[in-house]
């Protein structure tokens, strides 16, 4: 044997490959950062050579393909480790212990900042700049909810921004107030635009870092690439000074954002930043992020039939956009060759897109090219068809499809008891064709592709900190997935939406060496045992970027 015909990497172990077939392999090799063969023992044992390094997972792990999210934010979940982060306190009052403790370990006169608090947390899921004030009147504080569409202050923030009980609501957010019509620090959607041109820029070494402190956790947790669900120019530029310095290591297609406010004017501005990705070395960026409404919990995901159950909410939430706007810019985004990448929670937003993507088909005619609804929260059943039809991938964060405080306390309780069964419909989804992507949003929730899978096939929460129990219930069990099911839209399907099924997704022979090695195989044992898999071994062209300790 030739030094040229040997493998750099063996792996000999249990092998889910999530190709098409759903196939198990026993040992695969690695050339030159890609698969090079894929089968048995005897298939790789001619490729082992004395500089082979040969990796051996024992029987009760399994190797996957390097999980694809395919909706996530890694630069400011990565930020928000390195803050304040909120993402672990399940009550009012953790979440001030925390902020407290934080402040005190970090004076000076500047912003306080973090995020990841739940409405749940709070009574009537609203918290308040008095709680902020009594730790630290002097000092602005600013915390984004978990789903980032929210945005927690206290009054020198306000001060700052402007903000008081004069100050109207935004067209596209709310201030929420008091009783006597002051506003209680808790912005709504557009409104924390507010004091969000008031923060101060971050430094580009505070950018860097916080892309690397996501794209590490990522790694910890069998990520090897992602879809960036909202990428301004200034993320750009930090995704370009990674690859300029070596350091990205993952495979990144970027959403860019479109403004609302800025019309078609901005389509230039996107194909040329698109250009410029490919210039500077970056995978793809030819997807754009357009939010057509906001969120369940604070009333504003825009509905088909209003909220119920108060006065207050009675409404049908927010839309972005007029849908003759939306549907000029859809159109001209596919004739660009643009990917559309929506943000769309309630049934109203849904068929907002799924019309807009007619519209582009109607004029455009069939591009071949895939678009995307992500959240899918409300489905109307007879929009459920169309997702295949023209040819719209469904972008799932299976982890939100469970019972808890923030389902049965702040979105049951405001749906007409008809409408709550559907949401999240992953088993009429798959029943229907359409093609199923899944991501984490994080850090709207965890990252972990083994908990979101967990959730996805159950319906039941991930067992955390205390046991789940039937008598708990399963999240309209009607709407659960296999396993296999559920890991090919981890890996293939959110490759595929993200113009990666070549290259990603599946260990196949040329397919780019990246995969997780898992402690436990997660087909071994029920349903219910599936969170127990923990990533060992991360490697992306099969260079090793995580091992657990």
């Amino acid at each position: 044997m030739t030094s040229t015909t040997a493998a750099d990497l063996v792996v000999r172990g249990p092998v889910y490959t999530c190709d098409a077939a759903g196939s198990w392999a026993s040992a695969f090799a690695v050339r030159d950062g890609r698969i090079a063969a894929v089968g048995g023992a005897a298939d790789v044992a001619d490729l082992v050579g004395p500089g082979t390094e040969v990796v051996e997972v024992d029987d009760a792990g399994a190797v996957v393909p390097g999980f694809v999210d395919s909706h996530v934010h890694p630069l400011n979940g990565g930020l928000e480790r390195l803050r304040c982060d909120l993402s672990g306190a399940r009550t009012r009052h953790d979440c001030l212990e925390t902020i407290a403790e934080y402040t005190r370990t970090r004076p000076g006169a500047g912003w306080v900042r973090g995020g990841g608090w739940s409405f749940d947390a709070f009574p009537g899921g609203v918290p308040d700049a008095a709680d902020l004030d009594a730790i630290d009147a002097t000092r602005p504080m600013a915390f984004y909810n978990r789903d980032h569409h929210t945005l927690w202050v206290n009054s020198r923030a306000m001060e700052l921004a402007g903000i008081d009980a004069a100050t109207p609501d935004p067209v596209d957010g709310r201030i929420e107030r008091r009783a006597d019509g002051s506003p209680c620090g808790a912005l709504q959607e557009g409104a924390m635009t507010l004091v969000e041109r008031v923060l101060p820029d971050l430094s580009p070494d505070e950018l860097r870092a916080g892309l690397l402190a996501g794209q590490e956790y990522l790694h910890s947790l069998g990520v090897t690439a992602w879809q960036d669900a909202k990428v301004h120019e200034r993320d750009f530029g930090v995704y370009a000074d990674l690859v300029a310095r070596g350091e990205l290591s993952a495979t990144v297609v970027g959403a860019m954002w479109w403004d609302r406010h800025a019309g078609l004017d901005q389509l230039a501005g996107l194909t040329e930043r698109r250009a410029e990705a490919a210039r500077r070395g970056l995978s793809r960026f030819d997807s754009v992020k357009v939010m057509l409404d906001g969120v369940c919990e604070n009333f504003t995901a825009a509905m088909l039939d209003p909220y119920v159950g108060s006065a207050a909410s009675a409404d049908l939430g927010t839309r972005f956009f007029a849908q003759d706007d939306l549907e000029r810019y859809v159109v001209a985004m596919d004739a660009a060759g643009l990917q559309v990448h929506f943000h769309a929670v309630g049934d109203a937003a849904v068929r907002q897109g799924l019309d807009a993507v007619a519209a582009a088909r109607s004029a455009n005619g069939d591009t071949g090219r895939y678009h995307h609804i992500a959240h899918v929260q409300v489905v109307h059943p007879d929009d459920l068809p169309r997702f295949r039809a023209l040819r719209v991938a469904v972008n799932a964060q299976p982890l939100w499809a469970r019972y808890e405080p923030q389902m049965t306390d702040l979105t049951i309780p405001f749906f007409a008891e008809h409408r709550v069964g559907w949401q999240y419909p992953f088993g009429d989804f798959v029943r229907h064709g359409a093609v199923l992507a899944m991501g984490s949003d994080w850090p709207v929730s965890t990252p972990d592709p083994v908990h979101q899978i967990h959730v996805a096939v159950n319906r039941t929460p991930v067992p955390v900190n205390t046991a789940w129990t039937p008598e708990q219930g399963v999240f309209f069990p009607e709407q659960r997935i296999t396993l296999a099911q559920a890991l090919r839209a981890f890996t293939m399907g959110s490759a595929f939406v993200s113009g990666l099924a070549n290259t990603h997704g599946s260990i196949e022979v040329g397919k780019t060496a990246d995969f997780a090695v898992l402690d436990r195989n997660p087909f071994a044992g029920p349903p219910a045992d599936i969170h127990r898999s923990r990533v060992r071994q991360t490697r992306v062209a099969g260079r090793t970027v995580f091992e657990a300790g």
